[in-house]
């Protein structure tokens, strides 16, 4: 099959290449899926689980990307709850290759179903960005109606579905990012927004909850922003400076198949909007993967039509 394999942990997204690679087999409890869509987040290439597997020892050439949606094509032993033919979409393990590729195994449990009016590339761009903002808000900031949330980077991937979920909620939505992602912010929902490069952040008054993707200098200064008995919440590694009076909190989000049954049905009635940047084909994943210049949303590449 074909695939975009890295070796080269230094040379980043630069260094990945399309290459023929064995066809996956499923092992107990994996199916295999014919990839029809697969998201990709940058920074999975400097993750130790990209270039080692769980004993420590190197995997390379290893196949990046964990998000996807396409349809299951073989079962492995003991593998129940899903079936050959059916579309599915959802999250793999870190620790093995990943979805940049005509064909993946991943674990049975570790995918949902995908309705057959959700479109592929909608569905791979869902996982992640999904269930890291469902699980940033609800299990770890344990987010509470009428709440008030500061939701950096409001205009991206995750950043615009925390918005949204948020929203939905019944929380005041406070977006940051740069100026010319304001109108984008405020049409996924946030009710104000910061332009980091030109406001003052700390304007912003006291809030309950604080949705990090940033982190360094913007995830220090929120720190100073929480309420007495607030959280936040980073997902680009532990605090540096922790909320007098609250919580801080880092994650690593994981697989979750109610979870995204849940997200998948609000995007089906119209309640969640993902936020997809560019779609490229397989063969044109490595350049669409290191673009010349800055693309808002997410990356999506196709491997099956």
């Amino acid at each position: 099959m074909k695939a975009i394999v890295v070796t080269d942990e230094a040379a980043g997204t630069a260094g990945m290449r399309l290459a023929e690679r064995p066809d996956p087999e499923p092992a107990l409890n994996d199916v295999v899926v014919q990839v029809h869509a697969s998201g990709f987040v940058p920074t999975e290439l400097a993750w130790p689980s990209t270039w080692t597997d769980r004993l420590g020892r190197d995997r390379t050439p290893s196949i990046p990307g964990h998000e996807l949606a396409g349809v299951v094509t073989a079962l492995g032993y003991g593998t129940t709850g899903l079936s050959v033919g059916q579309r599915v979409f959802g999250l793999t393990d870190w620790t093995r290759d990943g979805t940049l590729a005509e064909y993946v195994a991943v674990e049975a449990r570790n995918l949902a179903p995908l309705p057959g009016d959700v479109d592929f590339i909608v569905g791979a761009s869902l996982p992640i960005s999904g269930l890291t903002a469902w699980q940033g808000l609800f299990e770890h900031g344990r987010l509470q109606t009428g709440q008030s949330v500061l939701v950096h980077g409001a205009a991206g991937a995750v950043g615009s579905m925390v918005t949204q979920l948020a929203r939905e909620f019944g929380a005041y939505v406070i977006g940051t990012g740069r100026a010319a992602d304001r109108q984008k912010a405020l049409d996924f929902g946030a009710q104000e927004f910061v332009d980091l490069e030109n406001d003052a952040l700390e304007a912003v008054g006291g809030v309950d909850l604080v949705f990090d993707v940033i982190g360094g200098v913007i995830g220090k200064r929120s720190a100073g922003l929480i309420r007495a008995g607030g959280v936040l919440v980073s997902v680009v590694g532990p605090p540096e400076v922790r909320p007098a009076d609250g919580l801080a909190i880092d994650f690593v989000v994981m697989p979750d198949r109610a979870q995204l049954g849940e997200i998948v049905r609000r995007v089906r009635d119209g309640r969640l909007r993902t936020h997809i940047g560019t779609v490229a084909d397989l063969d044109d994943a490595v350049s669409a993967l290191n673009p010349t210049e800055r693309i808002t949303g997410k990356t999506i590449i196709r491997a099956h039509s």
